[in-house]
């Protein structure tokens, strides 16, 4: 085996290993957790208002 045919190879087994994963992201299905998006955050839920309260 000539250091050709190992070069071949091993650029074969990474583009086999690039394109499965690309394809499991691809078709894997999303979470359904309701929890929204992942920008949201927990300071979208509370609105109430910060610091001291005199009253």
């Amino acid at each position: 085996m000539t250091q050709q045919d190992m070069l071949f190879l091993v650029m074969l087994v990474i583009a086999l290993t690039g394109l499965t994963v690309l394809t499991l992201q691809l078709l894997k299905r999303p979470k359904r957790d309701h929890k929204g998006e992942w920008y949201e955050g927990p300071w979208d839920d509370d609105d109430r208002p910060r610091g001291p309260h005199n009253g």
